[in-house]
């Protein structure tokens, strides 16, 4: 059988098609920031709280559907994730307060964690085999941003038809029918026995007590301020603080005439190239030190974010940093979740990337909220975009020290005569 035939198995294809329509609706989150601000005269740090929050209860969520889909079956756990991403999208058409938004993107924020990162990776690395987990990981990972090429645009679109109640309610309904594919799903190749032999509060005892796993769920943080961020504001941004697009020029002439169009088309340009960028990093990652490739993709980050501040934006520099940033988007997930299987063996890599992934919704819920805090105290996004900044500098430093070895089981005791 060919190396190919075995990375693409139907539970690898399976569980990319749930992650292409998860992220494809949460990533379109952003293209709401001004029609929902507009309509009920929000500040914009109000629906930016509300994203927050989502993000945040995206994090929570993750090692409990994580501990959920080890204990009860990863079904179980994609079904209810589901349901609740669905409810929470249709009654969040239903607010008329910022407070009530809010509340329901803690429904929405756990939904995404049942049907995301945390257990359809786990189920994607334990059915693919050690010389290809690392690229299975990120073709996976690759599909996620496959789904955010379409998912910004479509809301633009749709918007253009609809009011954004009935977006929500069309998304809802989306994601419940993606469950056509939970079928495709197995249970992956069964952990070893000394994985088995040892229980989940041990491995995670273990895991809080080695320095190598905290300095991995420290990097992640910025992963998920930066990530938050953009996905919220850079369309906004880009409406606001771009230059004018010019009416004879590449972008007019693809029916991008407007920086509000430029703005939802920024994020489908970040998921294309992430596209190939999570694949790329898959690849690397059965190759070299995965530690050093995360260390160079954050700080080729810093840079990127740096410049891009640094120069007037113009239509071109948004494209260029679109794609830039689209490269080095999501290549860090194959890496941090390869990483912790690498470390910590497969058995419980659901719980212990979800408690990895709860850093990342940290920096996640404080790139949006501040994103729309300062905005409101500052008129712009400068200040924020430096402080992303910061955090990207310091993801590449922590990295450095990460032991990347096995982790061994602590001897057992010797048996009493």
């Amino acid at each position: 059988m060919s190396t190919q035939a075995r990375i693409f198995t139907p539970i690898l294809i399976g569980g990319s098609l749930i992650l292409l329509i998860n992220f494809a609706m949460r990533a379109s989150f952003g293209v709401f920031q001004i029609p929902i601000g507009e309509e009920f005269g929000w500040p914009r740090a109000e629906f930016s709280l509300a994203i927050a929050i989502q993000n945040l209860a995206w994090g929570i969520g993750q090692p409990i559907f994580g501990a959920l889909a080890e204990r009860w079956g990863d079904r179980i756990a994609i079904i209810l994730g589901a349901i609740l991403y669905s409810a929470g999208l249709v009654l969040s058409a239903y607010a008329t307060t910022p407070a009530t938004m809010q509340l329901l993107e803690v429904m929405v924020g756990f939904g995404i964690a049942g049907t995301g990162f945390g257990v359809i990776l786990a189920v994607v690395g334990r059915a693919a085999s050690d010389e290809n987990r690392s690229l299975a990981l990120g073709i996976a990972t690759a599909a996620g941003s496959a789904g955010q090429v379409f998912g910004a645009p479509l809301a633009e679109v749709l918007l253009a038809f609809y009011t954004w109640q009935t977006v929500f309610i069309i998304f809802g309904v989306i994601v419940l029918a993606c469950m056509v594919f939970l079928p495709m799903l197995g249970d992956g190749k069964p952990a070893t026995r000394s994985e088995l032999e040892e229980s989940m509060g041990s491995v995670l005892r273990r895991a809080f007590r080695d320095p190598s796993y905290l300095m991995i769920f420290a990097g992640f943080f910025s992963c998920g301020y930066q990530l938050a961020f953009i996905t919220a504001h850079f369309p906004a941004m880009v409406t606001e603080m771009c230059g004018p697009i010019s009416p004879m020029g590449t972008l007019a002439s693809i029916g991008i005439t407007t920086t509000s169009a430029l703005g939802a088309a920024a994020i489908s340009l970040i998921g294309l190239a992430n596209i190939a960028g999570s694949i790329f990093a898959g690849w690397l990652g059965k190759r070299y030190s995965k530690k050093y490739l995360l260390a160079g993709i954050y700080t080729l980050r810093t840079i990127a974010a740096a410049a891009f501040i640094l120069m007037p934006i113009t239509p071109g520099s948004v494209v260029i940093f679109s794609l830039v940033m689209g490269g080095l988007w999501l290549a860090t997930v194959p890496l941090t979740s390869g990483l912790v299987a690498y470390i910590y063996g497969l058995r419980y890599m659901g719980t212990l990337y979800g408690f990895v992934f709860l850093s990342h919704q940290i920096g996640s819920f404080l790139g949006v909220w501040l994103g729309g805090k300062l905005y409101d105290i500052y008129g712009d996004y400068t200040l924020v975009w430096w402080v992303g900044v910061g955090v990207g500098a310091f993801s590449a430093l922590i990295h450095l020290p990460v032991r990347e070895a096995p982790s061994r089981l602590p001897p057992a005791a010797p048996l009493a005569a």
